[in-house]
């Protein structure tokens, strides 16, 4: 779970070009069906609003989503260890901008701020993200739950092998 976006947290596109996203720019676009990608990679989905495995809301600090963990992913397993020892601690999205303002700052450098996103395609917990303010944990109760449960799993295996080979 994280920030997947940060609001009013200057993003430099290119030296004396910045970006910002304003508050209520996802407002519309958290309720169509979202995919939570590892890295950014289709081949890597870790959960999706469509199917209840991920969360998404806006407050007034950016955009928060909560990914429920597929206990049987092994790639979805293997993201959540590397969050977990903090090896992996940004997020990123992927997006299109609807509607955005552009400032001239008069000194040579200009700003845009992002006020609509749509579609929101993706957000990803990842390694580089172009907002470094972003954040993302993974619970420690979650991981220790989860290793449980693959330990009774293992075990339940074991015995089902051993009664097999009597």
């Amino acid at each position: 779970e994280g920030y997947f976006a940060i609001f009013n947290s200057n993003y430099e596109l290119w030296p004396g070009a910045s970006e910002s996203i304003a508050p209520g720019a996802f407002t519309e676009c958290i309720s169509g069906d979202v995919r939570a990608l590892y890295n950014h990679d289709t081949n890597l989905v870790l959960g999706r609003t469509g199917a209840g495995t991920l969360e998404l809301r806006e407050d007034s600090h950016g955009l928060w989503g909560k990914i429920k963990i597929n206990r049987n992913d092994t790639d979805a397993m293997n993201a959540h260890t590397r969050i977990m020892r903090g090896d992996v601690t940004q997020c990123s999205f992927g997006f299109d901008i609807e509607a955005e303002e552009f400032r001239d700052n008069g000194d040579g450098t200009c700003h845009w701020t992002i006020t609509k996103v749509n579609p929101l395609y993706e957000i990803s917990p990842c390694v580089f993200p172009a907002y470094k303010e972003t954040t993302v944990s993974a619970r420690k109760e979650d991981f220790e739950d989860i290793k449980k449960r693959q330990h009774e799993a293992w075990q339940q295996q074991m015995k089902s092998k051993i009664k097999g080979g009597q």
